[in-house]
């Protein structure tokens, strides 16, 4: 199967602060191909490099078989981009954000209306082309930036964060037409995200922390690298019974706010024994299979929510920092 992406030692260095370190990676044509990692781990930067909109310090990328830094008009010919942030005029229709859309990426004039047409009723927007944008709901106008990417019909379409902050039923709705776009298709799709259930919907995932690829395999494989169910519980004195747990049942522990976290095999079965043998009070004990959000905790020692908010602060101040001159 043919690569649509190529990245080889691909980095991204800010002034002293490395977004992204030797990322290397390929992408098959056709590949729902998944970026998973909390906010400052280098997502968008590697989605901004191989979209050619910051140049990369060092390492090469190729998208559709085209350098991202010596062929960047090709590369942009063969792309559909979906920011994070929304980026749609909210004082037009949503016929003429996409009629200027169509424009700066030169679809033939006599092509444009039956692309547009086709690209509201696939986000199904057609009954709501004349209304102006600012009207639309947050999934409306995420419905309409993913049409205005299909518009010049790219073999590549990047996903940054796509559902971010919609609610469930939106989000599903998205990706029954995404995944129906590479069935009938063959587009291949980049999408990041630190949604674990959105994830499952990819091929493969690369698992990015710090800006280093950290794993990269199926979502079924990665999840077989956790062995057995996954327990945590809560106790009335944590420490005391983390150390307990690892000192008795051999297993490897992880401790954080929620708890205490470690993994055995039926663990249905192994919990009514865990409690009664415990010599600290037990507060509450859930066990569930192996998730994405396992896999990044056996993998970090955290859980990919728990970064969040502190990986944003750091990217914040570091850029502050930047702004004033490294003071």
């Amino acid at each position: 199967m043919s690569a649509a992406i190529e990245v080889n030692g691909l980095t991204k260095d800010f002034k002293g602060f490395v977004a992204v370190n030797q990322v290397s990676f390929a992408v098959n044509t056709g590949e729902v191909f998944g970026f998973l990692g909390p906010n400052g781990a280098g997502k968008t930067t590697t989605v901004r490099m191989l979209c050619t909109l910051t140049r990369p310090s060092a390492g090469s990328a190729k998208v559709g078989g085209h350098d991202v830094v010596h062929e960047h008009d090709s590369v942009r010919r063969t792309i559909g981009i979906i920011f994070q942030e929304p980026s749609l005029d909210d004082r037009l229709t949503a016929l003429e954000n996409l009629r200027f859309h169509g424009m700066i990426y030169k679809v033939p004039r006599r092509e444009l209306p039956e692309r547009i047409t086709q690209a509201l009723s696939w986000m199904e927007l057609l009954d709501r082309r004349n209304d102006l944008v600012r009207n639309f709901s947050g999934g409306m106008k995420r419905r309409l930036e993913i049409a205005r990417g299909l518009l010049h019909s790219p073999r590549v379409l990047f996903l940054d964060e796509p559902t971010l902050g919609l609610d469930p039923q939106t989000r599903n709705r998205i990706w029954e037409r995404l995944l129906q776009l590479r069935r009938e298709q063959r587009v291949t799709l980049f999408l990041t995200t630190h949604y674990m259930d959105e994830a499952e919907n990819c091929d493969r995932i690369a698992v990015i922390d710090r800006g280093r690829i950290i794993a990269l395999d199926t979502p079924q494989a990665l999840k077989e690298q956790v062995q057995g169910d996954c327990v945590s519980l809560t106790t009335g004195d944590d420490v005391a019974a983390e150390a307990e747990v690892a000192a008795r049942y051999a297993v490897a522990t992880s401790r954080d706010k929620n708890g205490i976290h470690f993994e055995v095999k039926d663990g249905a079965e192994f919990v009514p024994g865990l409690v009664r043998e415990l010599s600290v009070p037990v507060l509450s004990v859930t066990v569930h299979p192996p998730t994405l959000d396992d896999v990044f905790l056996k993998l970090t020692g955290r859980e990919i929510r728990d970064t969040e908010a502190s990986n944003t602060e750091k990217l914040k101040g570091r850029l502050q920092r930047m702004g004033r001159g490294g003071r």
